[in-house]
C-alpha cells in the first residue's frame, strides 16, 4: 500500500502546487477579495476536483473516448471560459473590483474544474498511472481524489495566502494593475497548450 500511497502524494502535490488555472485565480481572489471572501472558491476547488476525478474513474473517461465531440465541446468551452477570466482578471484596477465585487461561489468553482484543461490532464494521468484495469475503480479513484483534498488543498493555500500577502505590496493603483495584467496573461498562455 505505502509503494502506491507514495507516488501517488508525489504527484498530487507536484501538480497542485505549480501554476495552473486554479492557482492563478486563486492568488488573484486572494489578493482582490482576501481568504474569507476566497473560501467559497478554495472550497470548489477542493471537492469540486476530487468528485471529477471519481466521475472520470467511474466511466466518463469512457463517454468521451466513445463520443470525442464531446470531449471537443468541453475543451472548446473551456479554452473560451478561461480567456473570458483571463480578460476579468487583466481588467481589475482596484482591490476587490474584480467582477463587480464578487468573488467565485461554491458552485462557480467546482462548475470550473470540468473546463480546467490541467485539472483534466491531472485527472487522467493519476487515474491512467495509478488504476489498474482489474481493480476496484471507485477505491482506487477515491484514494487518488483523497488525496488531492489532503495535499492538493494546503497547496491551493499557498498561493491563496501570497495572494493575500500581496496585497500589502499592491496598495499602489500601477503595482496592482501590472500584477493583474500579467496574471490575466498567464491565465490566456495557459490556453495555448489547448489548441491545436
Amino acid at each position: 500500500m505505502l509503494e502506491t500511497l507514495l507516488p501517488i502524494a508525489l504527484f498530487v502535490f507536484s501538480t497542485s502546487i505549480t501554476p495552473g488555472p486554479n492557482n492563478l485565480m486563486m492568488m488573484s481572489s486572494g489578493l482582490n477579495f482576501g481568504v474569507g471572501r476566497s473560501m467559497p472558491h478554495f472550497l470548489g476547488i477542493c471537492l469540486g476536483y476530487p468528485a471529477m476525478i471519481i466521475a472520470i474513474g467511474l466511466g466518463l473517461g469512457a463517454l468521451f473516448s466513445q463520443y470525442p465531440i464531446l470531449h471537443e465541446v468541453v475543451r472548446w468551452v473551456g479554452i473560451a471560459y478561461l480567456l473570458y477570466l483571463a480578460w476579468i482578471i487583466a481588467n481589475t484596477r482596484e482591490v476587490g473590483s474584480a467582477e463587480g465585487k464578487k468573488p467565485f461561489t461554491f458552485l462557480q468553482a467546482v462548475a470550473f474544474q470540468w473546463v480546467n484543461p490541467k485539472g483534466w490532464i491531472m485527472a487522467v494521468g493519476a487515474l491512467a498511472a495509478f488504476t489498474t484495469p482489474d481493480g476496484a475503480m471507485l477505491m482506487e479513484a477515491g484514494r487518488i481524489a483523497l488525496a488531492f483534498i489532503l495535499i492538493g488543498g494546503p497547496c491551493i493555500v499557498v498561493w491563496l495566502m501570497f495572494g493575500v500577502g500581496l496585497k500589502q505590496l499592491f496598495k499602489e493603483p500601477r503595482y496592482l494593475r501590472f500584477f493583474n495584467i500579467t496574471m490575466g496573461v498567464l491565465l490566456a498562455a495557459s490556453v495555448i497548450t489547448m489548441i491545436r
